[in-house]
């Protein structure tokens, strides 16, 4: 069966498609631009649902194993783990370096990109372990089979067995900013190249442009990458294996944060630029917007309790944490 948005409809606008077949295509050569960055959120009143304090976050992860959830303060010096159904049940976490990103470990852990390591946290105790990794590590995600693909500031991308063994080590890009792993297929973003590159057995593959300047991505079930074009205010969606642009339609008001919501089967996008949350519908084969609400200040990090459906938006201003219940969702559709 072809999953839901599998197809899609003529895609917009030019594609730039880059064959690597080495690992040397780094050079000075290589244009660049510097990342770009979620736009500076004007202030903002009346959010949507609840609003409860919290400090100055830039990532939000909900652990599948526990519930919880994990929020990475601005500077990437503390993680709060968060008791969703109360929201104010905290548990601080210091961490021994500062922290890039948050994915999913095994069940019931959040994994830390930091620099020279990978940070394992227990998502219900807090306790922690650090697996050393050369280089300033940016992303990191689990396989299926528990090895690590870990993805570090100066594009080099890693696989690391459960005993800490490197297996594999590929290089070429310019940064290694996230890492997207459907089925047996790694893809990678760059955000200096506002790129998705596929990683392949000994060498880069096939590389497409990512709009204007992308900033985040997630994966869902269906095998889609989900791309924000901050600067140029669309969504990108992509399949691997081969990589492929599938979707690609405008969200304007520098589109930044992502979250799937498994229950809905919808991809939220914060617009930084308007202070909103707008969630899409992508299984007609372009992204219907069926919902939007007012975020609180500077929404750059949000993600869904995939136990209730609830969606949370963090600010990176310190303006709190917001919880938009399913319910409340489906009522302002």
């Amino acid at each position: 069966m072809r999953p839901r948005g599998s197809v899609a409809p003529a895609l917009f606008g030019a594609v730039v498609v880059v064959a690597l077949t080495g690992c040397g295509n780094s050079g000075p050569d290589v244009a660049t631009r510097p990342p770009a960055t979620a736009a500076v959120s004007p202030a903002t009143a009346n959010p949507a649902g609840q609003v409860y304090p919290a400090a100055a976050t830039k990532a939000l992860l909900a652990e599948r194993g526990t519930a919880r959830l994990a929020a990475l303060d601005t500077a990437g010096t503390t993680l709060t783990l968060i008791d969703p159904a109360t929201a104010t049940t905290t548990r601080t976490v210091p961490l021994p370096a500062a922290g890039v990103s948050l994915s999913q470990g095994n069940p019931g852990e959040v994994l830390i990109a930091a620099p020279n390591r990978v940070i394992r946290v227990d998502a219900t105790t807090g306790a922690l372990t650090e697996l050393p990794v050369d280089g300033d590590v940016h992303s990191v995600q689990t396989r299926t089979d528990g090895t690590l693909v870990v993805g570090t500031a100066d594009g080099t991308i890693r696989e690391i067995a459960a005993d800490g063994t490197v297996t594999r080590t590929i290089t070429g890009l310019i940064s290694a900013d996230y890492i997207a792993a459907t089925g047996d297929n790694i893809t990678v973003l760059d955000r200096k190249q506002t790129a998705v590159v596929a990683v392949g057995n000994e060498a880069l593959g096939l590389m497409l442009r990512a709009g204007d300047g992308a900033t985040n991505a997630i994966t869902d079930p269906h095998g889609r990458i989900i791309v924000a074009d901050t600067a140029g205010g669309e969504l990108l969606v992509y399949s691997a294996g081969p990589l492929v642009l599938r979707q690609r339609f405008p969200v304007l008001s520098s589109p930044y944060a992502l979250a799937y919501d498994p229950r809905s089967e919808l991809v939220w996008v914060s617009c930084t630029q308007s202070n909103e949350v707008v969630g899409y519908d992508l299984s007609t084969g372009i992204g219907v917007e069926v919902a939007r609400f007012a975020t609180l200040r500077q929404p750059d990090a949000i993600t869904v309790d995939p136990a209730t459906g609830d969606l949370f938006v963090a600010s990176a201003t310190g303006d709190g944490l917001q919880r938009i219940g399913a319910t409340e969702r489906k009522a302002g559709q």
